[in-house]
């Protein structure tokens, strides 16, 4: 009889790490620019007011248009060397959720709507197996040229995630989901098995609705 496969998709920023990835690594990106990372942070705010995450979202990688790929990947694996380092840099609940999933042989994958240069490092290190994330879009000289395929942000993630499961020939209905924030709703329903992190109001109401185990940030 075959064993059905199960997927394990985890949300990244607040729900695996502690940090905010995109908004850190812009930190680290910009050195010691302090003003113009306040400014940049408060500017891609606003977009996200008036015009939601996903436009906030591609904004944000407008900033590395003419970026060579291979500087932003080097930048993103420095970045994220930093950052494991540091005392909190996991939630231990969702570290621990993972490291049981591989364990028990179910196929692990981050969706988030940070890039590969910051997502393939920490990939890595966890033994993930895939990545959805936002895609940038690299011009024939190697340069970003500061638009993205797909904003990995809401609705975007479930929709990857169904079409991932689609191709690796599982049943929703046998995977997880772990995510912390409303924005993460469409992943966490799209499986049969969600689990919220942390104390997200929409989250919980959910989870206190539908009877999802809750775990602690």
């Amino acid at each position: 009889m075959r064993i059905p496969l199960r997927v394990a998709f985890f949300d990244v920023d607040e729900t695996l790490l502690t940090a905010k990835s995109m908004v850190e690594f812009l930190r680290y990106w910009l050195g010691r620019d302090d003003a113009r990372f306040r400014a940049v942070v408060a500017e891609l705010g606003a977009v996200a007011e008036r015009e939601g995450r996903a436009a906030a979202n591609r904004a944000y990688y407008r900033l590395f248009a003419g970026v060579s790929s291979a500087a932003l990947t080097e930048a993103g694996r420095r970045w994220y060397a930093r950052h494991r380092r540091e005392p909190d840099a996991f939630v231990g609940s969702t570290a621990a959720a993972l490291a049981g999933h591989r364990a028990a042989g179910d196929r692990v994958v981050l969706v988030s709507g940070s890039c590969r240069a910051v997502l393939d490092p920490l990939l890595t290190d966890v033994g993930g197996d895939d990545v959805l994330c936002t895609e940038l879009v690299v011009g024939g000289d190697g340069r970003l040229t500061g638009e993205v395929a797909r904003s990995m942000i809401g609705p975007a993630k479930s929709d990857a995630a169904t079409e991932l499961l689609l191709r690796l020939g599982a049943s929703p209905a046998d995977c997880f989901a772990y995510g912390d924030h409303a924005s993460d709703l469409d992943l966490l329903t799209a499986v049969g098995s969600p689990r919220v992190v942390g104390g997200d109001p929409v989250l919980a109401s959910w989870a206190e609705k539908h009877g999802w185990p809750v775990l602690p940030a």
